[in-house]
């Protein structure tokens, strides 16, 4: 008689051995992920006196960051997270802290901050793709969804909880010093990490020295990363429009709160789509879904979508609240949903790279549309900006509709297994 199966819960998923100490490194070093950009445009806005100088260092930052995001994670699947990580953290810690000690002084140029940021970007570790992958090594397929979603959450939550510390720093010190601290997070938390059993166990080229699969047939050669990989195309594409709604929601809020005196509210009405995506994603994570994951894709954006056009209805700011909880629930699931599918589609050497492009992907969405957005503002009504701004997701749906070929079966990421 075969062994009692644990149930398949979030405290089953941190019992894993190696598992919870895994995932407090990368949660540490990730935290630095909340509080640089912040830090970054108040201490450059400290020091050069100018909100275009802070806007240019954090958008080279983030550029060079999202940009080269594929380059460094394909570092790590040829060299393996131990070899790959630590001069990467190295030196985007030493980048960010000679960052803070130009910006401790007053009279530097637009050019003298954004060169440093440009650099630091470009050495972004790829923490979250990593642990993404050690998640897919560390737990059975029938826990990798759960995994995942307990994941995306505290990634939310991180976002959150980064710029209250920036704010708990610059209370007692220059902002600067908050740069100095995100640079020691990564720096603790990417050491942390590769230290790990589950990191060393990970050899290069994608080979985890012990893997654990759900039961079946060996799986056969996969196809290119892109290039002839459908299923990975439709998770670039539905992490793009999940990008794009939230990108254009965090703008629009501030502009119909504004256009009602209430700005006030913006904390609120933000703080609620992030409390309703944790949420969504512990929820998600903890249903045995029974339909394909490549199929909850499209459905999941054209809920993003409808949602945003909806939310631009409200009679009231205080109706966002509700409109942008709601909205939060798909937002968790939907991002953990295209994980899945890139990580069950890439090659076993090139599952960081997978991830890291659905990465590349929603941050690209999200900077898109809150540029578009911001050419909408003003030159038409907000409930059609709000309209405008949800077709990016819905056109997403559509298309991953017309080109699903369904590879990706429940078998391969939430199989029960006995």
């Amino acid at each position: 008689m075969s062994a009692p199966v644990p149930a398949p819960s979030y405290a089953a998923v941190l019992r894993i051995p190696h598992a919870s100490r895994t995932f407090a490194a990368a949660l540490l070093g990730r935290l630095s992920y909340g509080m640089v950009p912040l830090a970054m445009l108040l201490s450059v806005r400290e020091a050069t006196g100018s909100y275009a100088a802070a806007g240019l260092a954090v958008a080279c930052f983030g550029a060079t960051s999202v940009l080269l995001s594929p380059v460094r994670a394909g570092f790590v699947d040829r060299h393996g997270p131990r070899r790959a990580l630590p001069p990467m953290a190295g030196v985007y810690a030493l980048l960010l802290a000679a960052l803070a000690a130009v910006t401790a002084g007053d009279g530097v140029g637009a050019a003298a901050a954004a060169g440093p940021a440009a650099a630091a970007g470009a050495f972004t570790p790829p923490l979250g793709p990593v642990m993404r992958v050690l998640w897919s090594d560390l737990v059975p397929a029938r826990l990798l969804a759960r995994a995942y979603s307990l994941d995306s959450v505290a990634e939310e939550l991180l976002l959150v909880a980064g710029p209250l510390l920036v704010g708990a720093v610059v209370s007692v010190a220059l902002p600067a010093a908050g740069l100095a601290a995100g640079a020691g997070l990564i720096l603790t938390g990417t050491l942390a990490l590769v230290s790990s059993p589950a990191a060393r166990s990970r050899t290069p080229a994608g080979r985890p020295v012990r893997r654990t699969r759900a039961p079946g047939p060996a799986p056969g050669p996969r196809p290119a990363l892109l290039r002839g990989n459908p299923a990975m195309r439709q998770a670039v594409v539905g992490a793009a429009g999940v990008g794009a709604c939230l990108g254009a929601l965090q703008l629009l809020v501030v502009a119909f709160a504004d256009a009602h005196g209430a700005d006030g509210l913006v904390p609120w009405i933000l703080a609620a789509m992030s409390a309703g995506s944790a949420v969504g994603g512990l929820v998600y994570g903890a249903v045995a879904w029974r339909s394909s994951v490549a199929g909850r894709l499209p459905v999941l954006a054209a809920a993003l979508g409808l949602l945003l056009a909806a939310t631009g209805l409200s009679p009231h700011p205080y109706a966002l609240v509700a409109w942008a909880a709601l909205f939060g629930l798909f937002v968790a699931p939907g991002i953990t949903t295209a994980y899945l599918v890139a990580d069950a589609s890439a090659a076993p050497g090139s599952r960081t790279r997978a991830g890291a492009w659905v990465n590349t992907a929603l941050n690209a969405g999200t900077s898109a549309a809150t540029a578009a957005t911001g050419l909408l503002i003003g030159r038409v009504p907000l409930p059609l900006c709000f309209a405008l701004a949800a077709l990016p997701a819905l056109l997403a749906a559509a298309a991953l509709v017309l080109t699903d070929s369904r590879p990706l079966g429940p078998s391969r990421v939430s199989a029960p297994s006995s």
